[in-house]
């Protein structure tokens, strides 16, 4: 029996054949931080955001270079687009008709309901959705003037007025994003729209943070909200590379179920009974296998204490022990290795398993040290 909530049912929409909402498993996005208008720059950041786990990609539109760039931005992408535009409605069509595979909007900054008419109608023409995005530090001034300062309340309420806005012109393909610094009031406001409507939500904790402090606090405020059943695709917001972003979101699925794809390394917390490097170890393990898509889990174990359980479990793991380590394979005992050699052994089976899944790609390490 699941500890998750049931998935809430949101109505589905469709980002480049990525679908939200509806069931389908939950997205991983993030944003490029390149100049739009450098188009090699960005497709180099875009391959590298796919490679490490992205479902969907933001691009920021902030002038006509970028609308301009995006048309060969989106051809050689490798996953959908969504061009991310504020305050000129021009941009947000220029970006439909160059092949964006969604928008992002607020409503409220592009020039009132008969742009907005435009921009919805142009989306509808092409099929795309827009995202409504809601931040806590660009609330509408009538809401802050009766909040008094920026609150979950009034997040909903500015969402909710948005989403309307399209709805009134015949536009229902939306998304919705409730997202602050602060990380219990981006729960509240989101378990509040849930509640209230059948719109996809987009999760995120805006302005997380460093690497560090901003994946932690991200993973708590979005993992609250995914074991309850609520959000349809996700972005961790770092203060950093985007791949960083991707890697932590997809931790995030990992952790509670949702999704798992490539290696996930387990390693005990190192005490006085360590007899091996596990930390360094671990993290190789980590940086040589971060292009592997198959799911694998790794368990890099430094004593004997609770380290055989724990590698018998794992697809492949090791536990060590003075000058060797027992070397376990989907819970059978294989064989004892050099402790010298665990990196070089593991990085080997953790291939050879990926190889089973993708045969196509082959192995760069050779097994070694066996004894």
């Amino acid at each position: 029996m699941s500890v998750l909530a049931p998935r809430r049912m949101a109505r589905q929409v469709s980002v480049g054949g990525v679908l939200v909402g509806g069931g389908a498993p939950v997205s991983v996005q993030s944003m490029t931080n390149t100049r739009t208008e450098d188009v090699r720059a960005t497709l180099d950041q875009i391959e590298r955001l796919a490679d490490a786990g992205c479902d969907i990609v933001r691009v920021a539109v902030p002038g006509r270079a970028a609308a301009e760039a995006l048309g060969a931005i989106v051809a050689g992408s490798p996953i959908p687009v969504v061009a991310d535009v504020h305050f000129d409605h021009r941009l947000a069509l220029a970006a439909a008709r160059a092949g964006a595979h969604g928008l992002r909007i607020n409503p409220g900054n592009i020039g009132g309901r008969e742009r907005v008419a435009e921009v919805a109608a142009a989306a509808r023409e092409r099929g795309i959705p827009i995202r409504v995005g809601v931040n806590s530090g660009s609330l509408e001034d009538d809401i802050l003037a009766r909040e008094g300062r920026p609150s979950a309340a009034g997040m909903v309420e500015s969402a909710v007025r948005h989403a309307e806005m399209l709805e009134s012109v015949g536009f229902p393909d939306i998304v919705v994003s409730l997202k602050s610094s602060d990380v219990l009031m981006t729960v509240e406001a989101n378990r509040s729209m849930a509640a209230r409507c059948d719109y996809p939500l987009h999760l995120g904790v805006t302005e997380a943070g460093t690497i560090s402090t901003g994946a932690v606090r991200s993973a708590v405020g979005m993992g609250i909200l995914l074991a309850e059943g609520v959000g349809d695709t996700i972005r961790v917001s770092l203060a950093g590379p985007p791949e960083e972003e991707v890697r932590a979101a997809r931790t995030v699925l990992s952790s509670l179920g949702l999704r798992r794809r490539g290696v996930t390394v387990i390693a005990c917390p190192t005490c006085g009974r360590t007899e091996f490097d596990v930390q360094r170890t671990a993290e190789r393990v980590e940086a040589e296998t971060a292009g592997i898509r198959a799911d694998i889990v790794v368990a890099v174990m430094g004593c004997s204490v609770n380290g055989p359980g724990e590698a018998r479990d794992a697809d492949v793991g090791v536990a060590g022990g003075g000058d060797s380590a027992v070397l376990f394979r989907k819970g059978e005992r294989i064989c004892v290795i050099e402790a010298t050699l665990v990196l070089e052994r593991l990085l080997s089976e953790i291939r050879a398993m990926a190889n089973e899944d993708r045969p196509g790609e082959v192995s760069r390490t050779s097994a070694g040290g066996v004894r």
